[in-house]
């Protein structure tokens, strides 16, 4: 008897069986610790100090140095506006010049002249965080034009998209608040040394929401099988639920068809795919990668490997002083030697967004392919990948509210049918004898053994999740946040920020005079701040200013300008400790 072969594409929604609908809107009940959907509780307490069920999370408001030190009573961490000691603020204390055309139809709250009174869990002699208008979202400060602030309710799960596949189309769509966001995310209702978490290493991975952890959940507990020729429901099943998420990403990343989806560990795995199956088959003597020098360890390393067993040359393109690629530089080094561009869509360690499509465009006037590292851009921009006309795309779920151990490459149709097999195993055959082995289509021949299918059915339970959110808006509160978090970072006497790149993502990193990173941010651990400090994997960034390591605050759509206060509050405590 033949194993039937149910390697196929994505069924549409009405096909869908119960187990898969199951993986796709998952049940009631919540998993082991989560907080049931709508109802807005955390976990209770448990071994790392989490607040009971139903508790609300205090406020996390940094403490002021001593007085005469710091801003005026009464203030946020800003200067006061319009009197040359800053720009002109429009929403949050964003620079109005810097502001997003969205947020500039809301007129600014002005800044009360007396401090609040201290909300239960603030630290005594704390700066007063910067102030909203009496019952108003930090969503709605922001533009309620755009639907920010809306708080429409969250469905459990989106209906099905016009192409078949879940997609991200329900009641939430059209509108944006951090608080909604914060709601989803158990894991920001704990505490950590004493005071409430606040996450600011997003750019190392992002926070989960429940609707993933109960997805992973429901998948172990009521859905798990292997994927693939298998005879049995289950195996059906989850076949289709795997191959949903496959479609989900194609749509999520703006790609013509599933089939140019191939499922990573991340994005480091799926840049060695492209230097190991691309790259062995098309590099050769004299051929030059350009990499610039803003790249992540993973979009410069495996080139460098593949390059030395072809002979080829990785050539790195300098950057400018604000941290921006050298666009005069980038054009001189192309040449018909260019065989590969290899760069990031936003920068780990700077927030640097290139002009991709520019770049790519310039690229293809020569011959080369361009592969884009979309790591950090995922989770905070729009991504279009016919747009940029990029020739592969790589991201990695765990930046993108996703579990870790999946991510996925997108390459054009032509490019992925000519790449060739990178490694053997089951799934990615056709036939195997010891006289001749054939081998599946594409995506799956670049697929050998068993994939992350949990990881699967996680990813598209994040891409469902985030994309619930006008992603506009998203970008919107971002921008005007990153602004806000700039102008309260200036006023810590010392304190110095990386690159001034005229288009950034919510990635800050800084170094404090007299202060080393590390001692930084073990400081702020004990108040509860997680941040980053070293080399961020990307060394020649860092050297481009002089620096072996820096302390990064990377900021998500959850994270709110009373945390920004928390970070700077302690910022301004460690400069005034003796």
């Amino acid at each position: 008897m033949t194993t039937p072969d149910v390697r196929t594409g994505v069924p549409g929604s009405e096909s869908l069986s119960e187990a898969a609908r199951l993986l796709a809107g998952l049940s009631t009940a919540g998993a082991a610790g989560v907080p049931p959907t709508g109802t807005g509780g955390v976990p209770s307490a448990g071994p790392n100090g989490a607040p009971t069920a139903g508790a609300t999370p205090t406020a996390a408001a940094g403490g002021a140095p001593p007085a005469g030190t710091s801003p005026a009573a009464g203030t946020n961490w800003l200067p006061a506006t319009g009197t040359g000691a800053a720009p002109t603020t429009g929403a949050f204390g964003a620079p109005a010049a810097a502001a997003p055309a969205a947020t500039t139809a809301t007129t600014p709250a002005a800044v009360p002249s007396a401090a609040p009174e201290a909300a239960p869990g603030v630290m005594a002699g704390s700066p007063p965080p910067a102030t909203l208008p009496a019952g108003a979202s930090e969503g709605a400060l922001l533009g309620s034009a755009q639907g920010l602030g809306a708080e429409t309710g969250m469905p459990r799960y989106p209906t099905t998209s016009a192409a078949g596949a879940p997609g991200a189309a329900g009641a939430r769509r059209g509108g944006f608040s951090p608080e909604a966001a914060r709601q989803d995310i158990p894991i920001l209702h704990r505490t950590v040394n004493g005071h409430p978490l606040v996450w600011l290493d997003n750019g190392a991975t992002t926070q989960k929401p429940r609707q993933v952890i109960e997805a992973l959940a429901a998948f172990y507990g009521a859905a798990n099988s292997n994927i693939h020729r298998g005879a049995h429901t289950m195996a059906r099943e989850a076949t289709e639920a795997y191959e949903a998420g496959r479609a989900a990403v194609a749509d999520f990343l703006g790609a013509a068809a599933p089939e140019d989806i191939v499922f990573t560990r991340g994005t480091t795995e799926a840049v060695n795919l492209v230097a190991q199956s691309w790259g062995r088959a098309n590099l050769g003597p004299g051929d030059d990668i350009l990499v610039p020098v803003l790249e992540h360890h993973s979009n410069i390393v495996p080139w460098q490997l593949i390059a030395k067993e072809r002979r080829a040359r990785v050539v790195p393109v300098p950057l400018t002083p604000e941290g921006e690629i050298d666009q005069d530089a980038y054009a001189d080094l192309l040449s018909s030697r260019t065989q590969l561009v290899a760069l990031s869509h936003a920068s780990n360690v700077l927030g640097t967004v290139p002009p991709v499509a520019q770049m790519t465009a310039l690229a293809h006037r020569y011959g080369a392919k361009v592969l884009v590292d979309g790591a950090q851009a995922v989770a905070h921009l729009p991504v279009d990948v016919q747009a940029l006309d990029a020739d592969f795309y790589a991201f990695s779920g765990h930046k993108l509210f996703a579990p870790t151990g999946i991510g996925a490459l997108y390459a054009k149709p032509e490019v992925l049918a000519a790449m060739p097999v990178w490694q053997g195993g089951g799934n990615m055959i056709e036939s195997v004898d010891f006289g001749e082995t054939t081998f599946a289509a594409v995506p799956h021949r670049l697929e050998a053994g068993t994939g992350n299918i949990g990881g699967v059915v996680g990813l598209l339970s994040a891409l469902q999740w985030l994309t619930s959110f006008d992603r506009d808006a998203v970008a919107a509160y971002e921008t005007a946040l990153t602004g806000y978090a700039q102008q309260a970072l200036a006023t810590v006497p010392g304190l110095e920020i990386l690159g001034a790149a005229a288009d950034r993502i919510a990635v800050l990193t800084f170094t404090l005079a007299g202060q080393d990173p590390a001692a930084i941010a073990d400081c702020l651990d004990r108040d509860g701040i997680a941040v980053r400090a070293g080399h961020h994997c990307a060394q020649p960034a860092l050297r481009h200013y002089g620096l072996e390591s820096a302390v990064r605050a990377s900021f998500a759509l959850y994270n709110t300008s009373q945390e920004v206060d928390a970070l700077v509050g302690s910022l301004h405590r460690m400069q005034q400790s003796p």
